[in-house]
């Protein structure tokens, strides 16, 4: 895997969909970590904070779209790509670098034999100088997702004889494909039809 950007700093980046200078999520990243000092337990209890305190929409039955990292922390909820921009912003927040990954699943597709796209974190953790991929999903199901320095440890393992692959790049903001279908739909019932299946 690699960064698209060499600056560090455009991991760092507030914008429309990573909002972490809102009051609500810069407070909610500082509560959540006031206690701790380095950077690994930092991200580690920000990574499982969303993973286990934020359900999946689908999991949940909550039948609404999120998709600013304040949407997901105000209504509670998202599908994985919002829970990875709410996981982005807080650690952003505390000036941990985080950007943005994606897979195409064909095993596990809302769709018969559909590709989706599936997408989840990588954090840069500076007192390693190393860039990790952790997906914040949600473990149900028999999912097992963890944080991990030394064996990488996602929600859904990669078949590549049925097509599946993780795209290498780690972007420094959400694929526009991704922001646009979340923005596009209100419920989750319709999105969930309309996934993205690519770049």
């Amino acid at each position: 895997m690699y960064p698209e950007a060499d600056d560090l700093s455009e991991y760092l980046v507030s914008d429309a969909i990573i909002d972490w200078q809102n009051p609500n999520v810069l407070q909610k990243a500082l509560e959540l970590t006031k206690s701790l000092s380095d950077d690994v337990a930092k991200a580690i209890c920000l990574y499982e904070w969303v993973r286990d305190t934020i359900p999946h929409s689908n999991d949940a039955g909550i039948d609404i779209v999120t998709c600013t990292a304040n949407e997901v922390l105000q209504h509670g909820t998202g599908i994985c790509f919002a829970k990875s921009h709410l996981l982005a912003a807080l650690l952003r927040a505390v000036n941990i670098p985080a950007g943005f990954c994606y897979q195409v699943l064909r095993l596990d597709p809302p769709v018969d034999n559909e590709p989706v796209l599936h997408g989840f974190n990588a954090i840069y953790i500076t007192t390693i100088a190393k860039w990790i991929r952790v997906d914040a999903r949600g473990n149900t199901n028999g999912i097992n997702a963890q944080f991990s320095l030394k064996k990488e440890q996602l929600a859904f393992a990669m078949d590549p004889l049925a097509d599946e692959f993780i795209y290498e790049t780690i972007f420094a903001a959400p694929v526009s494909s991704v922001v646009n279908r979340l923005k596009m739909y209100n419920i989750v019932s319709e999105l969930w039809l309309d996934l993205p299946q690519s770049l």
